[in-house]
């Protein structure tokens, strides 16, 4: 079986004296803490899950040792496709979260070197008036995997619970409705042999905020600004509480919601990445055996003239002098 990543290490204790239980405690210093030599720690993201408590904000990982671990975990997921295509498995990979959490990024380095013939990416748009009249959960049943093949939800169905609402896009009976029937469909989908993981990407308001500037002043980004998404900075609290009430009526044993604290994007895809392989129970997959043929020598056939072909102009020559 290939090697599992791992969790992160903690603390070295080797050596270390073990302190009593009931030692008493080093008063604390006069006066307030000084800051880190960085300055202030960044606001905590918001909740993952039911549970109130904050997980607290590590330092942001060196970029060395995110690109090294990264191609590492890249590798594996490879591994895992080839796993996926010859056991027939299925896998369905659900992405939700903040605005401008990461969710895309995330994704992007998943499926980077996978084979789109076997995993594919799933970003709906709003429903059509007939995709209204259906079950709500109809248009998303018609993009599940079949055998040996990964699907990656860049949300979801789980828009019902957030934006639709928050911003007042389906009824009250509708949103219950949803809640209600949400548990039902994903235990069919794991009954039926499914492997669903669910992952909600949080951010602070802080970094959100800093995140909606950088692709207002970027040409290049600023296609990923919608007035819906700054309209959620308004309604921060709405969301909160929609996604508070999300998870406790769909984070189950059989289908668990992960959270991934993002204001570190680096470490929020490392920790994913490596989550999601903890979570399969695949191995290696030995290829078949390929051989490279011998060329065959030149036969009879003969190119076309050049000038009869249409060629794209030759701009990089313009690039560079002679």
């Amino acid at each position: 079986m290939t090697e599992q990543p791992r969790g992160p290490r903690g603390p070295d204790t080797a050596g270390r004296e073990p302190v009593p239980a009931d030692a008493p405690q080093p008063a604390p210093p006069d006066g307030p803490r000084p800051a880190p030599p960085d300055g202030p720690r960044p606001a905590p993201a918001d909740r993952t899950g039911p549970d109130d408590a904050e997980p607290p904000v590590p330092p942001r990982l060196p970029r060395r040792v995110y690109r090294a671990e990264l191609l590492r975990l890249q590798a594996e997921l490879v591994t895992l496709q080839e796993w996926i295509r010859d056991q027939g498995a299925r896998l369905v990979v659900v992405f939700e979260g903040r605005d401008a959490a990461g969710k895309g990024s995330a994704i992007k380095r998943v499926a980077e070197y996978l084979n789109p013939r076997v995993a594919r990416i799933v970003a709906l748009p709003a429903p059509t008036e007939r995709q209204r009249s259906q079950w709500y959960f109809q248009r998303y049943v018609a993009e599940l995997p079949a055998a040996g093949e990964i699907v990656l939800f860049d949300r979801s169905w789980y828009n019902r619970a957030g934006v639709e609402r928050v911003m007042g896009f389906c009824t009250e009976q509708e949103y219950q409705r949803f809640l209600r029937q949400c548990p039902v469909f994903e235990r069919l989908l794991v009954e039926d042999g499914i492997m669903l993981r669910k992952y909600w990407f949080s951010v602070s308001d802080a970094e959100q905020q800093r995140r909606f500037r950088s692709r207002l002043d970027d040409p290049m980004r600023r296609w990923k600004l919608s007035p819906m998404d700054l309209e959620s900075i308004s309604r921060w609290e709405d969301y909160s509480r929609a996604k508070d009430e999300m998870f406790a009526r769909t984070d189950l044993p059989d289908t668990p919601w992960h959270g991934v604290p993002s204001d570190d994007k680096r470490r929020a895809r490392i920790n994913m990445i490596a989550h999601l392989l903890s979570t399969v129970p695949y191995r290696q997959v030995e290829p078949a055996p390929l051989r490279l043929p011998a060329r065959p020598p030149p036969g009879a056939y003969r190119r076309p003239a050049p000038e009869t072909v249409r060629y794209v102009p030759d701009h990089a020559a313009t690039l560079h002098p002679g």
